[in-house]
């Protein structure tokens, strides 16, 4: 089935009988809703993410620095513990790569849900023309 928005003559075509919002119509709504909230809360995590790599490569580059001997300063939890220089940046290295799955899985997420907030916009407006505002 191919779906695709409307054009202004079949919006005009909506009559006023139509427009009538039924049950399955407001499911419709709410899920739409639902689905923009959780899209919102995943940008704000991928954001997130973003600056939590950055920082982790920038604490990268820098350790590149340090003298191979030296133990530096770790954080686990909410404790430092000191650790050789190598098993730290192996330690960074595997933190990078989980945020590199996590923000992968993330944005696989966002792209189902957003295919899924396009396939119900396209419903709405079909229903409702210029009555509803689904842009987000």
């Amino acid at each position: 089935m191919q779906r695709r928005m409307l054009s202004r003559e079949d919006e005009a075509a909506v009559s006023k009988d139509d427009l009538e919002v039924r049950r399955e119509d407001q499911d419709k709504i709410n899920k739409f809703s639902r689905l923009h909230q959780r899209e919102m809360l995943l940008e704000d995590d991928l954001k997130s993410r973003a600056k939590e790599k950055e920082d982790l490569e920038e604490i990268s580059n820098e350790l590149e620095l340090a003298d191979e001997d030296e133990k530096v300063p770790y954080k686990l939890g909410d404790a430092f513990i000191m650790l050789p220089l190598p098993e730290v940046q192996q330690l960074l290295s595997n933190s990078t790569e989980k945020i590199d799955k996590s923000v992968s899985a993330t944005e696989d997420k966002l792209d189902d849900i957003r295919e899924e907030m396009n396939s119900l916009k396209v419903e709405l407006y079909a229903r409702f023309g210029k009555s509803i505002n689904l842009e987000t």
